[in-house]
């Protein structure tokens, strides 16, 4: 009778992975992150997360004067640093993505984020800036403005999630190439 309700519950995952536009798969994400610093490592706050794609990624705190032993040694970003990187990857990707989509000659993209950060616990994000720079050869502003708007609005689920603390503003550039 096991047999049966797995199978049963493999035909329902099956059936819901053709019958929805996202599968289960990408619906869940999984991460593991585990201290190094109780394994004598230099850093005594220092963790290695293991993505669910199977890539791995170090993480430090801060020094920490007034108590050494509660603080990292600045080997690796921040947790707080790998969030704001991520949802600069999330943007930058769409942007690329969105302008690639509309035929644009992009060769390049970067963005620049600055933010500031609540002064108490928990010292989440309460703004965030982020200026583009895009590299092009023929690409109009207002398409660039465009993707980076579809990017805010719509698809970048990070700075979606983010914005719902911290005030999001954008700005960009565009270099013309020859």
């Amino acid at each position: 009778m096991p047999c049966l309700a797995l199978t049963g519950l493999g035909n329902i995952l099956t059936s819901l992975r053709q019958d929805t536009p996202q599968s289960l798969e990408e619906k869940i994400m999984e991460c593991t992150v585990t201290w190094t610093g109780a394994a004598g490592t230099r850093s005594g706050m220092g963790f290695l997360a293991e993505t669910g794609s199977g890539h791995m990624v170090a993480m430090d705190g801060a020094p920490d004067a007034a108590k050494p032993e509660n603080g990292g040694q600045n080997l690796a970003p921040r947790p707080m640093e790998m969030l704001l990187a991520g949802v600069g990857g999330c943007t930058a990707y769409d942007v690329v993505l969105i302008l690639k989509r509309g035929r644009h000659d992009v060769r390049g993209c970067s963005v620049k984020l600055s933010s500031e950060r609540a002064e108490v616990d928990p010292k989440v994000f309460t703004r965030i800036n982020m200026h583009f720079t895009v590299t092009a050869k023929g690409v109009p502003a207002i398409a660039v403005e465009r993707a980076i708007a579809m990017s805010h609005d719509k698809y970048c689920s990070a700075s979606i999630m983010l914005g719902k603390t911290a005030e999001i503003t954008t700005s960009f550039e565009v270099i013309e190439m020859a």
